[in-house]
């Protein structure tokens, strides 16, 4: 028998400790292929106006998936081939040279590279335009009836995974020769010595979390801590006192809890729990880097994730907020706003809901009394009077008024930001009207606009007699507005319009902006989305490797504890404990760490991401007891099988 003939004998007897290594492999395999179909095809980026940014986003998102997939494959490569130390062992006893068996194991991994890349390509074929629709949808786009695979796609994905199998194939051959034999054979009595604890050093984890967290709750702008230690120190500083807080509390704060819970003698002695906690006890340790590390990276899956999700989700209340009638446009040539009328009146697919020519007046005001962070002294204001404010209001259904006397003004700012944004109310400034200056004093904030943002920035109102006074000296400009049904699916009707609008017109639509961002948000979510479930499956699956492992060493202790009385229920009961202890430490880390770095990003954003992230939180969560239940049966097989 050849030693291909015994690799693959191996692999097929322990390809179910293999499965989910197998599993993730070909998953990473799958998404990465999708991701450059997607980069290659024609069809795809005809659909979109953006496709050179569409094609450059998978590049990048691809590029990144690689990265993560290779660690992945050769840190998991790296541990099966650790775990069959004794394997090894029995054939360097049996005369087997140290070549051999790097061959063997060489070609193991290959052949299980090979067999997910071959698995992970066909998948791929086939759920591609699955995934295509997927992609078109989440971006506002028709679903396209014809999808090719590109050749380019299926050659580039097999010689990088190719490549990346060869490679970590090597490192298993090379790891071989780093064992000695006495090593090989006491490979289960290794890390067995019980961990030492330090209070000073457990409280210390404690505080240096503390301290990230605090500086990442602290305001940006005003906090005098960000100001002295200056952004990208203060974004490092967050980042080690962190993730060395997390490392410190795996591997030692939880080695005291630990040993704090034996002196509670009623629970410790009852049943199997002494059996349960020693062994967390004496490998806790051993596994903090690995769970310090599945604790960030679920942290920062989360918060990307989350983050895209947010912006996907609050996609159409940010365009309803910029754009509160569906079209609008300076009217600077009477014909062509004719044009318009004809063609919305027209359009069997939108009925007019309402349309107004608003009279407004275009002034420069001086602004140094406001105190603005990124403004200038001087400011250009769309002013329109009180009563063109409450017509416009009733129409948007909105239910507020202004009683607006003399130079009393409210400003429309639908682009206001707590700690950004000028504190309008009670300031005055200046209108510069031809050679004198009118003051005004701002008695209203309103956080919203009844004129679209692009068209006519920043809106203030003013009192009627103001109004009327203000018009007999200055120009006024008509603003054309129209709102329309079905305002989201006037991509024709938008075309149209913008064919025959002049630049000057400053021409906006609420369909022009929901669909653009939906586009970006879109494709942010789906790249997110898929390389979350990537990490989530990698991440996974090194907590499932790990615990089986450790299974395989606590075999023979179980068949004692069986042997001496104890059921198979209690050793189940055992086992999930001790697994969900594993499992839940680098979930509750990650989602914490998660909380607090989107609390300190809605604040900078000014969005509420409650709901798009409890969701995301709550698939992520969902997913990871999948896995843990998956690994809890496997362990409790292997001790329980009878040979």
């Amino acid at each position: 028998m050849t030693l291909f003939n015994i690799a693959t004998k191996n692999t097929r007897k322990n390809f179910t400790n293999y499965f989910l290594y197998f599993a993730s492999m070909i998953f990473s395999i799958v998404i990465y292929f999708t991701f450059v179909s997607l980069k290659y095809d024609q069809s795809i980026q005809a659909a979109s106006d953006t496709s050179p940014k569409i094609s450059s986003a998978f590049s990048g998102a691809a590029i990144v998936l690689l990265i993560f997939v290779a660690i992945f494959i050769w840190y998991s490569n790296s541990f099966f081939t650790r775990k069959r130390k004794k394997e090894v062992g029995v054939y360097s006893l049996l005369g087997v040279r140290k070549k051999q068996i790097g061959q063997m194991l060489f070609y193991e991994n290959f052949i299980m590279g090979v067999l997910a890349l071959i698995v992970g390509i066909a998948l791929g074929a086939v759920l591609s335009k699955f995934f295509v629709i997927i992609l078109m949808k989440t971006m506002g786009y028709d679903a396209i009836t014809h999808f090719t695979i590109p050749t380019a796609a299926i050659i580039n994905t097999v010689i990088v995974f190719t490549i990346i199998t060869f490679i970590t194939s090597i490192q298993g051959y090379r790891l071989i020769y780093r064992f000695k034999l006495i090593e090989l054979f006491q490979a289960d009595k290794e890390g067995e010595k019980e961990p030492k604890s330090s209070f000073v050093i457990a409280l210390l984890s404690i505080i240096l979390i503390g301290i990230g967290y605090f500086l990442a709750l602290q305001n940006i702008f005003t906090s005098n801590l960000w100001k002295q230690m200056g952004f990208m120190t203060t974004a490092l500083v967050i980042l080690v006192t962190v993730i060395l807080g997390t490392y410190l509390l795996f591997s030692t704060f939880t080695v005291y809890l630990l040993k704090m819970s034996r002196r509670n003698k009623k629970s410790y002695w009852k049943g199997i729990n002494l059996i349960g906690t020693s062994q967390l006890l004496y490998r806790i340790k051993g596994n903090a880097r690995t769970l310090t590390i599945i604790a960030v990276l679920s942290a920062t899956t989360l918060t990307a994730v989350g983050t895209a999700y947010s912006f996907y989700y609050n996609n159409r209340t940010n365009a309803e907020l910029a754009n509160p009638n569906s079209m609008m446009f300076i009217d600077v040539n009477k014909n062509v706003s004719n044009q318009v009328n004809d063609l919305i009146k027209h359009d069997k697919k939108h009925d007019i809901l309402y349309e107004e020519t608003v009279t407004t007046l275009q002034i420069d005001a001086d602004v140094k009394s406001l105190d603005s962070i990124f403004s200038s002294d001087k400011i250009n204001y769309t002013i329109i009077s009180n009563a063109e404010f409450h017509t416009l209001a009733k129409e948007q259904k909105r239910d507020e008024s202004l009683s607006l006397k003399g130079n009393e003004a409210a400003v429309l700012d639908a682009a206001y930001m707590e700690e950004l944004s000028p504190k309008y109310v009670g300031k005055t400034v200046s209108l510069k009207v031809n050679d004198r200056d009118e003051k005004i004093t701002f008695k209203h904030l309103k956080k919203y606009n009844v004129l679209n943002l692009y068209t006519a920035n920043t809106t203030v109102v003013i009192s009627n007699e103001l109004f009327t006074k203000l018009v007999k000296e200055i120009d006024p400009v008509n603003m054309e507005i129209y709102k329309i049904s079905n305002e989201d699916d006037a991509k024709q009707l938008t075309k149209d319009i913008e064919k025959i609008m002049p630049d000057e017109a400053d021409f906006s639509s609420f369909y022009k902006d929901y669909t653009s961002s939906l586009e970006a948000t879109g494709l942010l979510i789906f790249m997110g989305g898929f390389l979350g479930l990537v990490f989530l499956a990698a991440t996974g699956s090194i907590i499932y490797f790990k615990q089986l492992t450790e299974a395989h060493s606590d075999k023979e202790r179980y068949k004692i504890l069986h042997k001496i009385g104890v059921n198979k229920k209690e050793i189940r009961k055992s086992i999930a404990k001790q697994v969900l202890f594993i499992f839940l430490l680098p979930l509750l880390a990650g989602i914490a760490h998660c909380a607090i770095a989107l609390t300190a990003l809605s604040r900078l954003m000014q969005m509420n991401l409650v709901t798009p992230v409890v969701i995301c939180m709550g698939i992520y969560t969902g997913i990871y007891i999948v896995y843990y239940f998956l690994t809890v049966n496997a362990y409790y097989k292997i001790v329980t099988k009878v040979e």
